[in-house]
């Protein structure tokens, strides 16, 4: 059954990371609607970056429950060099999307930023036999955007944060 994908970034001074989470289509629903109800009043989306420690603490521990594999990809890289550190770890996940058959994948809008990320994934699809479908979505409408957000978030702080994701991350993938 081919499944989807939602991709979402960190970076941690000299690390960049990309978290892919992998869903199985009869997982979406089920998932979304887990994801929404952890919103408080108000709240159009969950980001990891604006909430509290301890408000961090219960959807690390929420989000690492959910039925989702999560990849995370790793480099090193320098200010000037994060763009080109993000294209190396894309071109690698979309090469791992297609082998395992992935239907559809959505990323984390970066506005003007996606023309990189489009041209990335045309690239590595034109060099592919695949039927992957790809877009830039805004995460506010995305709540399945929020898992990898979380992931990849957790995973670069270290620490208890990388412990309480650990679940859900099935591989790390150095770049």
């Amino acid at each position: 059954m081919p499944v989807h994908a939602f991709i979402d970034e960190s970076g941690r001074g000299h690390r960049y990371f990309i978290c892919v989470a992998v869903i199985d289509p009869a997982d979406l629903a089920p998932t979304r609607k887990r994801l929404s109800a952890l919103l408080l009043p108000g709240q159009r989306e969950l980001h990891f970056k604006t909430e509290k420690p301890p408000r961090r603490r219960l959807l690390a521990d929420r989000i690492a429950e959910l039925p989702v594999n999560a990849n995370i990809y790793e480099a090193a890289c320098m200010p000037k060099t994060e763009e080109q550190s993000r294209q190396r770890c894309l071109e690698q996940a979309i090469c791992d999307l297609v082998e395992v058959q992935a239907h559809r994948v959505v990323l984390d809008s970066r506005e003007e930023q996606d023309r990189h990320d489009r041209a990335t994934i045309y690239q590595t699809l034109g060099r592919k036999n695949s039927d992957l479908t790809h877009e830039h979505l805004n995460s506010a409408s995305v709540p399945l955007l929020w898992i990898p957000d979380a992931v990849a978030w957790c995973y670069g702080a270290g620490g208890d944060w990388r412990r309480r994701i650990m679940p859900v991350v099935s591989k790390v993938i150095e770049i």
